[in-house]
């Protein structure tokens, strides 16, 4: 009997380890989330549908429990999409011409009396159209750095806070409709699922698959709480850190910020293939983006017993943008902290390629305006008329060059 008996134990035996969950592998998800058969996550779309379920079930094999609507990981949200940037998104019922979306949230309740949110968008741009750089025919959008990096990133570190903090409350969050002007986020904070009051901060990863050989972190938001530099600084081991204080950003910790929750946002910076079908998985630094998730790991464990953090208002940066009618054509290395504003793609057709600019020269002069950074760089762009012709001098390899632009 006992020769029958043993086989089948070891047969449960192997099926039971079988069905342990196994860790994040940030590599599966981003594959996942960025497979052509996924179309590009468009929001509303079945595609971001399945990307929906596919992180509930990512939550659920972490032990986190629903926290969307109801007893759902899901919380739904009908818009019409009017596409206008200063019109106020109206939330309504479902009807034939609107758009629904689908924030995907887990919760680990720790018992604590503060929580911990972290957060990322997984929609993206479908098919191409609006928001696309991409000219010619609609091509799938499969936004391997944005965002499905910044998703993977944020299953990982859901995973390694779940054990390591004692003290606070685990909020994860995956946000729709980011892509059409932060609609899901925005969402939430007006019909949160959890008391905003006991937020103790939230982490927004938006674009973090690209970290340079130089390891450049952008980390936004470092003015909306009094601890965000001496802890940033303390934890960093070896990034090269540019801190920007404004809470406010074209990103979802924006929604949490305008509540009065102290936010940090991640970004390793921008690139040639940002908005454009050749955002492709193969192309991501997956060491860099677990390097990543370890900082902002130590950063949740140094802070895990503090007392919810205090709150303070910074200077809207994008309100300073000076608006302009023209455009040179480039792609802006945002993470760039020399003198000038440094070139990290350029646009076919513009008048950057047709003066013969190139990727990493530094724009120093345009016109009669010297350039010293990326705020003086738009001050000067702001001041010119399309058909207007000038001259830019740039720095490429050491030398300064003059050229000729026009606009």
């Amino acid at each position: 009997m006992y020769k029958y008996l043993l086989p089948l134990l070891l047969s449960f035996v192997i099926s039971c380890k079988q069905e342990v969950p196994k860790g994040v592998n940030v590599e599966e998800v981003v594959s996942f989330l960025a497979s052509d058969s996924l179309k590009g996550r468009a929001t509303g779309s079945t595609d971001e549908i399945k990307s929906a379920e596919y992180l509930a079930e990512q939550l659920a094999n972490l032990g986190y429990r629903p926290k969307g609507d109801g007893s759902s990981f899901f919380q739904t949200f009908t818009f019409k999409n009017t596409r206008d940037p200063h019109k106020e998104i109206e939330y309504i019922d479902a009807g034939d011409i609107t758009t629904t979306g689908t924030n995907v949230i887990g919760f680990l309740d720790k018992a604590a009396d503060k929580t911990v949110i972290i957060g990322a968008h997984y929609d993206h741009l479908g098919m191409g159209g609006e928001g696309s750089l991409h000219r010619g025919e609609p091509a799938i959008h499969n936004g391997a750095d944005d965002n499905a990096s910044g998703v993977a990133a944020v299953l990982q570190l859901a995973q390694k806070l779940k054990d390591s903090l004692t003290q606070s409350n685990i909020l994860v969050m995956f946000f729709s409709g980011e892509e059409l002007g932060l609609l899901g986020s925005n969402y939430f904070v007006k019909n949160p699922t959890i008391d905003l009051d006991k937020a103790h901060f939230m982490v927004n990863l938006d674009m973090v698959g690209r970290l340079r050989k130089d390891r450049t972190l952008s980390i936004s938001g470092v003015g909306t709480s009094s601890i965000w530099k001496q802890t940033l600084n303390a934890n960093n081991k070896n990034f090269k850190l540019v801190l920007k204080e404004s809470g406010v950003g074209p990103s979802d910790h924006t929604s949490f910020y305008l509540q009065g929750i102290p936010v940090l946002h991640f970004f390793t910076g921008q690139h040639e293939d940002y908005h454009k079908p050749t955002d492709d998985p193969e192309k991501l630094n997956y060491q860099g983006i677990s390097d990543i998730v370890a900082y902002i790991t130590a950063i949740c464990v140094d802070l895990d017993d503090d007392a919810p953090l205090s709150f303070k208002k910074t200077k809207n940066e994008s309100e300073e943008v000076p608006r302009f009618k023209v455009g040179l054509g480039v792609i802006p290395d945002y993470l760039f902290d020399g003198k000038g504003m440094r070139i990290d793609g350029v646009s076919e057709d513009k008048p950057a390629q047709r003066a013969g600019l190139q990727k990493g020269d530094i724009v120093i002069q345009l016109g009669d305006s010297t350039v010293v950074d990326m705020m003086g760089y738009m001050r000067a762009l702001s001041t010119f008329d399309e058909g207007d012709e000038t001259k830019a001098v740039i720095v490429r390899e050491g030398d300064s060059i003059t050229v000729d632009i026009k606009f």
